[in-house]
């Protein structure tokens, strides 16, 4: 992981104008292929509008809170939000896509830390899931660098590029992110920092300001 740029990145609500730009993402089929296990090939704008809708709030969000991570200079470089909201049991998914050219930069694990500090602490829930093909290495460093432990393994229930592969399940419990987040931050360097809107975020920011 590449900390040694200095550079800030906003989360803010996902916008229906950032449509266009998430579609033009799913264009790729290996890119598509790793994050969402229910798309099988690129589809239109239209297509990716109407499965994005309601995480935009235009129709009024059930169960999802998406976001947009925001360079500087207002492009947009990811998606990271939950997924399956539940109040009542209080767990959620957690889900992320970075642009290929925003990799390696630090910034999925500091736009994952700061929504999970937003689940843990604004949403109260209680424990976060998340799912990945076990041939991601970049999903499963960055999911156990942010202390989910791994709960399982279905057994070839990703079928991907003529094969069946493997699905790793982890989990992360509010207490386990309480012990774990002290250690991550002290972890990243300070220069690369995503914090929540545009220049007034408070403590709302990782690393976290002390």
């Amino acid at each position: 992981m590449n900390t040694n740029a200095s550079e800030t990145y906003h989360l803010r609500p996902l916008h229906k104008a950032d449509i266009a730009t998430v579609s033009r993402w799913f264009e790729s089929l290996d890119d598509l292929s790793l994050f969402d296990r229910t798309m099988r090939v690129p589809v239109n704008h239209e297509a990716v509008e109407n499965s994005l809708l309601e995480a935009t709030g235009i129709e009024g969000a059930s169960g999802k809170c998406w976001f947009a991570i925001e360079a500087e200079r207002d492009s947009l470089c990811g998606i990271v939000g939950l997924e399956n909201i539940n109040a009542i049991n209080g767990d959620a998914i957690l889900a992320l896509f970075i642009d290929d050219a925003a990799r390696n930069k630090g910034i999925g694990i500091r736009a994952a830390a700061l929504v999970l500090d937003m689940a843990f602490n604004q949403l109260r829930l209680n424990r976060v899931s998340s799912f990945y093909r076990t041939d991601n290495e970049a999903s499963r460093k960055l999911t156990t660098a942010t202390g989910f432990q791994k709960e399982g393994c279905l057994r070839k229930a990703w079928f991907s590029g003529g094969e069946y592969i493997d699905m790793i399940c982890v989990g992360l419990l509010q207490s386990e992110w309480t012990k774990q987040r002290q250690e991550l931050a002290s972890q990243l360097a300070a220069g690369t920092r995503v914090k929540f809107g545009h220049k007034t975020s408070g403590g709302w920011s990782w690393p976290p300001i002390d």
